[in-house]
C-alpha cells in the first residue's frame, strides 16, 4: 500500500508517522520527488494526505484510491471532483482553536482593546471614559450560521457567557433556523452573527442581512470568505452601523495592501489564522493515523465530507 504525503512536514511530524503508520505502507513524500513525478505518484497512491490540485484527482486517475485525508477543514476547489473513495477533512481538529479566535474577537471588540493596545503603543492614557463605550459579551442573542463542528464548538463556548445561541441549517434536526426566511426573520432580535458557513454558500449573508440587523450589532467569519457580500459589509461598517467585525477570512487572501478593511475601525482581521494551535502538522499527522487505522479495520473514518455537497 502506498501513501502519498502533499504537504511538507516537519521532521517531527515526519518521525510520528513512520512510528505510526501499520507495517506495509511505503510513504512518499511530494516534496522529496522532482517536480514532474508528484502528478503521477499521488495518482498511484492508495491513500493520499493533504490538499494537492485538484487537475491531479481529476477524471479516472486514481485507480487504487482506498483514501483521501485533508489536511484543511475547507475544500470548496475541490467541489467538481467524483470520487469512488471516501474523503475526510479535519473539521473537529480545528473548530475549537477556530471558535476560540471568534470569542476572543467578540470579547475584544466588547471591551474596547483594540483601543486599548493603540493607546499603550502611545503611551497615552485615558481611562475612564472608555469605561463607557464596553460591552459584555454576556447574555447576548446569536446567531451562528452553519451546524458543523466549528458553529458546535462556538455554541458551547458561548455557553458559559449565558447567550442565546441558534444555529441557521438547511436539513440539520440541532438548528431552530432552517430558511434564509427564517434568518431574516430572526435577525432584528440578535446582537451577533458568526458565519461558519463552506464555500458552498457563496454570498449567503449581504445587504439584506446586515440591513435586518439591529444597530450596534457585531458579525463574526470563519467559514470561508466568499460567503460573506464583502461590499456590503464594508458599506455597513462605513455607516456605523455594524458595531464592528471579526474577519478571520476575506473574499481575497492574502487582503491586498491599501484594501479599506484594514483601515475601517472596529474591524478585527485575524489572517486565516484562527484554527492555529501549537504542534499543528502533529496533530494533523494524528488524525491521519487514526483514519489509517479505521480503514484497515473496516470502521467508520472520522470526519467524513461529501464534495459535491460541500460539507
Amino acid at each position: 500500500m502506498q501513501l502519498f504525503v502533499y504537504p511538507t512536514l516537519p521532521e517531527a511530524a515526519r518521525a510520528q508517522l513512520v512510528q505510526g503508520l501499520p507495517p506495509g505502507i511505503l510513504t512518499l513524500y511530494s516534496s522529496d520527488l522532482p517536480a514532474e513525478q508528484r502528478a503521477r505518484e499521488c495518482q498511484r497512491a492508495d491513500i493520499i494526505f493533504g490538499n494537492p490540485p485538484p487537475e491531479w484527482l481529476a477524471g479516472d486517475q486514481l485507480p487504487h484510491l482506498r483514501l483521501w485525508q485533508l489536511d484543511s477543514a475547507g475544500f470548496d476547489r475541490y467541489q467538481g471532483l467524483e470520487l469512488a473513495a471516501p474523503v475526510a477533512n479535519m473539521g473537529d481538529y480545528f473548530a475549537w482553536p477556530c471558535a476560540e479566535t471568534m470569542v476572543a474577537g467578540l470579547l475584544a471588540l466588547y471591551r474596547a482593546l483594540p483601543e486599548l493596545v493603540s493607546l499603550q503603543t502611545e503611551q497615552r492614557w485615558v481611562g475612564a471614559p472608555i469605561r463607557g463605550r464596553m460591552g459584555l459579551l454576556r447574555a447576548k442573542r446569536v446567531i451562528l450560521l452553519g451546524a458543523g463542528t466549528i458553529a458546535q464548538a462556538v455554541q458551547q463556548q458561548l455557553s458559559g457567557f449565558g447567550c442565546v445561541v441558534r444555529l441557521l441549517a438547511r436539513t440539520d434536526p440541532q438548528a431552530q433556523l432552517h430558511s434564509r426566511a427564517d434568518l431574516l426573520a430572526a435577525l432584528p432580535a440578535t446582537d451577533i452573527v458568526v458565519n461558519c458557513l463552506p464555500g458552498s454558500a457563496d454570498k449567503f449573508f449581504g445587504a439584506a442581512e446586515f440591513a435586518a440587523l439591529p444597530p450596534g450589532a457585531l458579525y463574526a467569519s470563519v467559514g470561508r470568505g466568499n460567503t460573506t457580500d464583502e461590499a456590503a459589509l464594508v458599506e455597513t461598517l462605513r455607516t456605523g452601523r455594524l458595531g464592528g467585525a471579526v474577519l478571520d477570512v476575506t473574499e481575497t487572501e492574502p487582503l491586498p495592501v491599501g484594501h479599506v478593511l484594514w483601515t475601517l475601525p472596529r474591524v478585527l482581521l485575524t489572517q486565516h489564522t484562527g484554527g492555529g494551535q501549537p504542534a499543528e502538522a502533529e496533530g494533523k499527522v494524528a488524525q491521519l493515523l487514526r483514519n489509517v487505522a479505521r480503514l484497515q479495520a473496516g470502521q467508520p473514518l472520522e470526519n467524513l465530507v461529501n464534495l459535491s455537497r460541500g460539507y
